[in-house]
């Protein structure tokens, strides 16, 4: 079984146009633009905690229909997405209740954009979940959606943010708003090495997602990916978190028929 990392290649101008639009310092241009020729290994999309009023919002509800409009307020209360307000293109303020959005993309703040730019800039490839839009989470955008999730030992329907879109047809990785973040190194809070968090929810086909930690990942390694004993015995002996992305990565592009 042979691993393919996704490496960094057409992205200079993509992120020379984020920095541009930040009006950031030269320095952290220079440095992010070098980060990114250095090359870069399959790795989640980052998490946000904070949101974009200035671009559209698309909210898509369970009944089909969708709602596009300037996000005015996401609040969340012990994790849980409580309440989304967006004004419409003509002005109406709607208050939308979580429960009945079935998935949404939500422009994220500045920062948190330029970071996922450059992770989507190194990604040539056609994604193999049909349900998100690539073009959309390419332009900076957070997709959510529904889905099952343990939550301290009761089973709740939640929207979560999806941190693979583009490898989650077997795994899906949604963003643990409560997770603590690793040591990185950055400059003007962009982070360029280090800074992985330390907990995500995962999702195993239809399963029930539930909450994985860094210091559980060793032992949770071969339930997660049972099917696949190439795969375990690869990294079984040198086993490490912050690869858990190119082991979902590997896991849906080669482990198949096993």
């Amino acid at each position: 079984m042979t691993i393919k990392p996704i490496l960094a290649a057409n992205i200079l101008s993509p992120v020379k146009t984020q920095c541009m639009n930040l009006s950031k310092t030269v320095l952290l241009c220079l440095l992010v633009v070098a980060t990114a020729q250095w090359g870069m290994a399959q790795r989640f999309l980052p998490g946000s905690q904070s949101f974009s009023a200035k671009k559209t919002s698309y909210v898509t509800m369970e009944d089909g229909s969708e709602i596009k409009g300037s996000l005015r307020n996401f609040k969340r209360k012990k994790g849980l997405i409580k309440e989304i307000k967006v004004r419409t293109t003509d002005g109406e303020v709607m208050k939308i209740s979580p429960a009945k959005v079935k998935n949404m993309y939500l422009p994220q703040s500045g920062l948190e954009k330029l970071a996922q730019a450059l992770d989507l800039a190194t990604d040539a490839q056609k994604w193999d979940n049909p349900t998100v839009d690539q073009s959309i989470v390419g332009e900076g955008y957070a997709y959510f959606e529904k889905s099952e999730v343990m939550i301290k030992k009761k089973k709740r329907t939640m929207l979560m943010m999806l941190l693979n879109p583009g490898y989650s047809s077997k795994v899906k990785v949604y963003f643990d708003p409560f997770a603590k973040e690793s040591a990185s190194a950055g400059v003007g809070g962009i982070t360029l090495a280090g800074g992985d968090l330390k907990s995500y929810y995962i999702k195993k086909g239809d399963e029930v997602a539930y909450r994985i930690k860094r210091k559980d990942y060793k032992g949770e390694f071969p339930i997660i990916f049972k099917d696949c004993p190439s795969l375990i015995t690869m990294h079984k002996d040198k086993l490490k978190w912050n690869e858990m992305a190119l082991h979902i990565y590997t896991y849906t592009t080669e482990c198949t028929g096993q």
